[in-house]
């Protein structure tokens, strides 16, 4: 029987007050329950606000160099117990083992960042133009902050917005996607072990109509940071700039891949096969579209096709592709295939959910290829979050960066060439935040900014490196006549 998991709210684990809970399977295995949590109401959530905002003061006068240290224990214990929740992550998300645990590596590697990083915290001095007069800025927490994270990354994504967070001196409520909150809620436990002060860090789980709603527009959060779809994302915008909170948020995408006549055929099958197959397809920044140079079109197509036949499926922790998360995220990815098909796409891969043996009762699908796709069909615009490439041919580089642009995201692009003017025009004239190039559009380094352009992103304020701890701090600019 799975343990039931607490809120954490004021430096205490507590029980919600609707005395309900929700339950979380194994998509490899769904009648098997992996954990429980609470199902908690817009009260709960409020709470926690209430508890943040009791003790912002406390840990943001903390001096910068202890809230690192208590950051970089919490790095310490995700360490010890790495193995531990990688299993959890393949458990309650899917992914597989490799991939479940480097994400809690890149958990680990973000509070050893920040922690380092609350060392170099303050502000900056400016020459004055008179005499006698020192200038300078001071940055300051800008208070309470709301995080709203998704499932797909459940334990990175709250590091890379908890981190900066707490190292600025921010008091923090969090609400994990209700689909695998574990592995933020192993987080809390670290925190809570590591002796943060009471009230600087609060975890609500249920749903976002409730939990969400309020964290994004109750009157003591100061600053709201989300990362989940554009549909929901720019509902959660619109409630909290109803009074003027800061905003950031980060959504879908519909990330190309351009392969040009000058690529090697195979390294960029290899290339697209990892940014669109790999996770499963689940990530923001995953491939879904090849823009395919014509005269190197067949010869590609051959190779991700051969690519796509080869990944062998099944549970996380024996296979290279793991499930869909739930069973509404496949039915999703499967409705995407039909509308493919009825649109004239040419199936080229895949396209079906295995059946029998190990495939029995868990959320899987092959990965698909779909080729001939035309630039304006849905399969083409919509993001599909699932292991599912468009591929669509092109005769220059002019109609590919052409259709590159053409559609309403701009999250991570990337180019397979091996002509520079391309590759430099391409950097330059690409519509998204991230740009790789001969590299898959999945892949972060923690020290960089990440965000995106158009449908993409609120286009406010970038996430993790320094830009990270931007969006956590307001500054004072200090005239001081002695």
């Amino acid at each position: 029987m799975a343990d039931t998991h607490q809120n954490y709210v004021g430096g205490e684990w507590v029980t919600a007050s609707t005395g309900e809970t929700v339950d979380v399977v194994n998509p490899a295995n769904p009648t098997e329950v992996v954990t429980t949590y609470q199902e908690s109401s817009a009260a709960d959530a409020a709470d926690a606000v209430d508890a943040a905002a009791d003790a912002a003061d406390a840990w943001g006068d903390t001096p910068a160099p202890q809230r690192g240290d208590v950051l970089r224990e919490v790095g310490d214990i995700l360490a010890d117990r790495k193995e531990e929740l990688t299993e959890l992550l393949t458990d309650e998300e899917g992914k597989t083992h490799a991939e479940a645990g480097g994400e809690v590596q890149r958990a680990i590697d973000i509070f050893h960042y920040y922690a380092g990083k609350t060392r170099d915290m303050g502000g900056d001095v400016k020459s004055p133009s008179g005499s006698n007069t020192n200038l300078y800025t001071v940055d300051e927490p800008v208070g309470v902050v709301s995080l709203i994270t998704p499932w797909n990354y459940p334990i990175a994504i709250p590091a890379w917005k908890m981190a900066p967070a707490l190292a600025a001196g921010n008091a923090v409520v969090l609400k994990p996607a209700s689909v695998a909150p574990g592995p933020a809620h192993a987080i809390v436990e670290a925190l809570d072990e590591a002796g943060i002060t009471d009230g600087a860090v609060n975890l609500v789980t249920g749903p976002g109509s409730e939990v969400g709603t309020e964290f994004a527009t109750n009157d003591r959060v100061d600053a709201v940071s989300f990362t989940g779809s554009s549909q929901v994302g720019n509902m959660v915008y619109d409630q909290a700039t109803d009074d003027q909170k800061r905003v950031q948020m980060e959504m879908g995408g519909k990330n190309p891949t351009l392969v040009m006549d000058s690529a090697d055929v195979e390294d960029a099958a290899d290339i697209v096969a990892g940014g669109a197959f790999g996770v499963t397809g689940q990530a923001c920044t995953a491939t879904s579209r090849a823009i395919v140079h014509e005269d190197v079109y067949d010869e590609f197509v051959d190779a991700i096709v051969e690519r796509a036949a080869d990944i062998d499926i099944g549970p996380g922790d024996e296979y290279e592709m793991g499930p869909q998360v739930t069973e509404s995220e496949l039915e999703g990815t499967l409705e995407y295939i039909d509308i493919a098909a009825d649109e004239g796409a040419a199936l080229a891969a895949g396209g079906e959910r295995p059946e029998g043996g190990r495939f029995e009762d868990g959320f899987y699908v092959e990965p698909t290829v779909f080729t001939d796709v035309e630039r304006d069909m849905r399969i083409a615009q919509e993001e599909v979050f699932g292991p599912v490439l468009a591929v669509i041919p092109v005769a220059d580089y002019e109609e590919a960066l052409d259709v590159c642009n053409d559609v309403e995201y701009g999250l991570a692009a990337s180019i397979v060439s091996n002509d520079h003017s391309e590759i430099n025009r391409f950097k330059r004239d690409v519509e998204a935040g991230v740009v790789k190039i001969n590299e898959a559009t999945t892949g972060l380094e923690l020290h960089v900014p990440f965000g995106g352009f158009k449908n993409s992103s609120s286009e406010t304020w970038r996430e993790q490196g320094d830009a990270g701890l931007d969006f956590y701090t307001i500054s004072k600019t200090v005239y001081e006549n002695y």
